[in-house]
């Protein structure tokens, strides 16, 4: 089950990896040239939210929490099962944490250099 679980969470963090949300700016009035300058740094910067401790953290508190619940209503094997299913839960929980914090750091760098950024 455990194994299942792994399994399960590396598919789902594997296909969140590829997406990239876009922030929409108000370009009116704006070199476009400094612009993809800029979008380009404040990237680097969005892309130093380290991802991979929130994706562990999240899994290992999950898993516990899920662990405890299965002993409380169960068995050994409750408990197993409970920790497998808190893991994946927990690491889904941390990749979309640190893809919110990717957006909102990509955001305010954006506006600290000006940019009117819509979303």
């Amino acid at each position: 089950m455990l194994r299942s679980a792994f399994v399960a969470l590396v598919l789902l963090l594997g296909g969140c990896a590829g997406t990239r949300q876009e922030p929409i700016v108000d370009m009116k009035g704006v070199n476009q040239a400094q612009y993809e300058t800029d979008l380009a740094e404040c990237r680097a910067y969005a892309e130093q939210v380290q991802a991979g401790r929130k994706v562990a953290g999240g899994a290992a508190v999950g898993a516990v929490l899920g662990g405890v619940v299965g002993a409380i209503v169960g068995d050994h094997d409750t408990a197993a099962r409970g920790a497998g299913v808190g893991a994946v839960a927990g690491g889904a929980k941390g990749m979309g944490g640190a893809a919110r914090e990717r957006r909102q750091v990509l955001r305010t760098c954006l506006v600290n250099r000006g940019y009117k950024v819509l979303n």
